[in-house]
């Protein structure tokens, strides 16, 4: 297998040249920062920008984990690869990746960063580093989208033109845990929030009994209670508002949302001077269908 080895300092630029850089050298797969991205898809690994800690990321980029390292090495197998391009710092951080992938070290082709990147180029990538945390995979959005829930991730698309080629590339920009601009949290009582105006705006809801958010590190799975009005189409309320509720929680907290259960619990019936409203407190009356223990669920996943 061939090798080629990008190196140079933290923040000069490396990711961001790094589909550039495969092209030209024909590689078929990448490896950064603890991932391999293959065809615009993260393959195997996990991303040392997902590390709480500095020394934590620098221990998940040179796989310094068996497990880490073991995955990896399969799915390198499994593609069977004939060209790599390994990104790293210095030529120890590449020379240490090699051995925890059991590759060869005397195949290995040096690319630094200055060869491909003025000193105006460095600096200015290094300066967006230091004052804005700003790190770049080389992958599309909605692939890391899956690996970074929660993050704010942004796009980075342009046209390569190289020998005659034009290829698009996309690759994406976020901020790392580790960033010295600080951590960020979102709580489940935001979420909660965002969830009951999300479902209220569907005028046949009438009471939201409970709200159940499950946060991990892949996303969030919720569960919704509602009343609703007995006149309502009832699986058409739920996939109304399972649809309002997720594209809700996407696109305000860029939360990757793994499962979303709504539960119709009771029909709500109103009074004749009053009118059913998203906020209204209605009384529960149990229907003959619902005296039995009936409810209506719907379920969501990311695909």
């Amino acid at each position: 297998m061939k090798i080629y080895a990008l190196i140079g300092p933290s923040g000069t630029g490396k990711s961001h040249r790094a589909s550039m850089v495969a092209i030209e050298k024909n590689a078929e797969a990448i490896i950064d920062d603890g991932l391999l991205i293959a065809d615009g898809r993260i393959v195997a690994g996990y991303s040392a920008k997902r590390e709480a800690t500095r020394v934590a990321a620098v221990k998940r980029a040179i796989f310094s984990d068996p497990e880490h390292a073991a995955s990896v090495r399969q799915a390198i197998a499994r593609l069977n690869l004939s060209s790599l391009l390994i990104l790293g710092t210095s030529v120890n951080m590449v020379n240490h990746i090699v051995r925890a992938l059991h590759l060869d070290p005397d195949s290995v082709m040096w690319i630094p960063i200055e060869t491909i990147a003025s000193p105006e180029e460095r600096a200015l990538a290094q300066k967006i580093r230091r004052e804005q945390g700003k790190h770049v995979i080389p992958a599309p959005t909605m692939e890391v989208r899956k690996s970074f829930s929660g993050y704010l991730i942004d796009p980075l698309r342009f046209i390569f033109r190289r020998k005659g080629r034009s290829v698009f590339v996309e690759k994406s920009i976020v901020r790392p845990t580790y960033s010295g601009l600080g951590r960020f949290y979102i709580s489940d009582t935001v979420i909660t929030a965002i969830v009951v105006h999300a479902a209220r705006q569907n005028r046949d809801v009438s009471h939201i009994y409970r709200v159940v958010v499950q946060s991990t590190p892949a996303g969030v799975s919720i569960t919704v209670e509602l009343g609703v009005s007995r006149q309502c189409q009832l699986f058409a309320l739920l996939e109304d508002v399972q649809t309002r509720i997720r594209q809700a929680i996407e696109e305000m907290t860029a939360l990757n949302v793994l499962a979303l259960d709504i539960e119709a619990r009771h029909f709500v019936v109103k009074t004749r001077s009053e009118t059913i409203t998203s906020d209204s407190s209605a009384e529960v009356v149990p229907s003959p269908i619902e005296r039995g223990g009936y409810h209506a669920a719907t379920g969501i996943g990311r695909g």
